[in-house]
């Protein structure tokens, strides 16, 4: 699974930071990044949880 941040609709809200620190972290500018290109196997629930709770929608994956 793959997963990404689409960087103009994040607006820093954190809930996928505080879902799964493993994949997620905020930039210095305060907006959400990934750590990793391939979500590892043991993440993958709480990255579709992140996706599910991003208010923006901001974060996919495939």
């Amino acid at each position: 699974m793959k997963v990404h941040v689409d960087d103009d609709a994040c607006r820093g809200h954190g809930f996928c930071l505080a879902l799964c620190p493993e994949v997620f972290e905020l930039s210095d500018g305060g907006y959400a990044v990934t750590l990793v290109s391939e979500v590892p196997a043991e993440h993958e629930d709480n990255v579709r949880e992140a996706v599910a709770s991003c208010p923006e929608r901001a974060i996919s994956i495939s």
